[in-house]
């Protein structure tokens, strides 16, 4: 199975890197722009895969909070009742969610009133 996730922090631990293979034996080889083969730092590439994973975990994040604040958006319609403060506090909460959690395995959402 090729790891996607590892090919992607080679290119993105060295800018001389332009293409990376994976061989059968799960093994990686990069190269430069010339097809030369390009050496990279494996703790970079630990580093950097770590971090695009954190990444993702948050774009995860995000897009789930903006789905559960979308489904609210009409209590803040100019055409709507007032919001009340449970609302608003269930919305704001549903902002401030990227402030303690770092994935959707470590959230606790608030609860809709």
């Amino acid at each position: 199975m090729y790891d996607l996730t590892k090919s992607a922090a080679i290119l993105a631990s060295n800018s001389n890197i332009k293409l990376v293979r994976q061989l059968d034996d799960g093994s990686f080889v990069a190269f430069d722009e010339n097809e030369q083969e390009v050496a990279w730092d494996d703790e970079a590439v630990t580093a950097k895969r770590a971090e695009l994973q954190s990444a993702e975990d948050m774009t995860k994040l995000r897009d789930e909070r903006n789905r559960l604040l979308a489904a609210t958006d009409h209590w803040a319609m100019s055409d709507t009742p007032d919001m009340t403060t449970e609302q608003i506090n269930y919305r704001q909460a549903l902002r401030d969610i990227t402030n303690s959690a770092t994935s959707l395995d470590d959230v606790t959402w608030p609860t809709k009133p």
